[in-house]
């Protein structure tokens, strides 16, 4: 069996879970192979994932793991962009992954998220009144996809002026990294991006705001300071971090609550549960199916595989949140479910930056929607509905709904916890 082509298979993009019950079972660890990393390993068990996930045997830089293991981005033929995205955090280890994350931390602060609070609220109402004027509306192409879009900008402090064509180059830009082609296909788009970022960097260091370009720019510690390539990496791993988890939280909640409609009429009677819900349907829909590579610094024996220094793994979050050894009933919605400790997010050093603003955006929305439109339901058979063939990410190409009837403004619902 080749779990790299599997996980492909439209069959498994449609519902991987049953696919991932059975290599829990059978094979807990799957040899695969990688087009450009060579063999890999595929994590199936949550205690395999969790210990991975914060195992210093394994690494985020190859070249930390394997002698020359760096040298694939050296290449004079390797795009310069790309050279840039090493340079973010998720690719470095300690020593240099918590000087970023120290640095970031001083502009991507939770109260910064939370000051957030109202804008959201706001951009939601706004979309959602116009997706309720129609008579069949696509959550994902009016909410799931903009709201995100909205926030980062203006997070970021991009000029009025200049919005609506950033977030046209930045929706151009993500949408076509869903595949290796895509992202090939989408070079002149970050090479437009990385500019822009540029010329925001040049902007924010003569004329500060009270933004995040700005924080960034600024943060310091001990002295030090990101230097202009590590800044523009981390914005874009911000926009990835903060973007891909948000689109896919909200379609694959929405579809998950109208498949569980007691679940829904649940969190509809009882509001004060978005939170535990918000965090079920982290685990229940697996918004990032799996985390980016990780790299074996020496030989590791797991579940009787070895898996030889150097060899890339890859741990399967979405196969650890339905694990029968972590969590009870896990194929079954339980917005109630405490303790629950899923891995939606990773866990480690390298858990997820944007986890604050994707629970914060998610929260929002999903809790305006099941609130304002007590009539919503699906417009279209659940199977006929299309799911990204990245097997990285899960999430909906599209989730046409019928809202039915006008609602509450968000002002006008019930109050929910602020947590984030």
């Amino acid at each position: 069996m080749r779990i790299d082509r599997e996980l492909k298979a439209p069959h498994v993009r449609a519902n991987p879970y049953p696919f991932y019950a059975r290599l829990r079972k059978t094979a807990p660890v799957v040899e695969g192979a990688h087009p450009i990393l060579g063999p890999a390993y595929y994590l199936t068990r949550y205690e395999d994932v969790y210990n991975a996930l914060k195992d210093p045997r394994f690494v985020n830089d190859r070249a930390n793991a394997v002698e020359g293991g760096g040298a694939l981005f050296d290449r004079w033929w390797m795009p310069r962009i790309l050279k840039l995205f090493q340079k973010n955090m998720v690719s470095q280890d300690e020593p240099n992954h918590r000087r970023l994350r120290n640095l970031v931390h001083k502009a991507f602060t939770p109260r910064m998220i939370e000051n957030l609070t109202a804008r959201v609220e706001q951009m939601v109402g706004e979309m959602l009144d116009t997706a309720s004027r129609k008579p069949t509306a696509d959550l994902i192409a009016e909410l799931a996809l903009p709201l995100p879009l909205n926030v980062i900008s203006e997070m970021l402090g991009v000029p009025p002026p200049q919005r609506l064509e950033f977030r046209r180059m930045l929706s151009r830009f993500l949408e076509s990294t869903q595949s290796p082609v895509g992202f090939l296909l989408s070079y002149p788009s970050a090479v437009g991006m990385e500019r822009f970022f540029r010329g925001m960097v040049k902007l924010r260091r003569e004329q500060p705001a009270d933004d995040l370009m700005t924080a960034l720019v600024q943060a310091e510690e001990a002295g030090d300071q990101l230097d202009e390539d590590e800044l523009i990496s981390m914005i874009f791993l911000l926009l990835f971090a903060g973007y891909e988890t948000t689109v896919n939280l909200i379609g694959n909640g929405t579809l998950a609550l109208l498949e569980n409609p007691e679940q829904l009429q649940k969190l509809r009677e009882h509001p004060e549960l978005i939170d535990s819900a918000v965090e079920e349907l982290l685990r229940y829909t697996n918004p990032v199916e799996m985390p980016g590579p990780r790299f074996a610094r020496e030989d590791v024996e797991i579940q009787g595989v070895k898996i030889p220094r150097g060899s890339t793994v890859f741990p399967l979050l979405a196969s650890a949140n339905r694990d029968e050894a972590a969590f009870e009933n896990p194929d079954t919605l339980d917005i109630t479910r405490n303790p629950n400790r899923h891995v939606a997010f990773g866990y480690g050093i390298h858990y997820c930056l944007g986890a604050p603003l994707a629970r914060l955006e998610g929260r929002i929305a999903l809790q305006t929607l099941v609130q304002r439109f007590p009539e919503m339901q699906l417009a279209v058979p659940s199977d006929k509905l299309r799911w990204s063939k990245n097997p990285g990410l899960r999430g909906l190409k599209a989730l046409p709904l019928h809202l039915s009837g006008t609602g509450a403004r968000p002002n006008e619902l019930p109050a929910t916890s602020a947590a984030a």
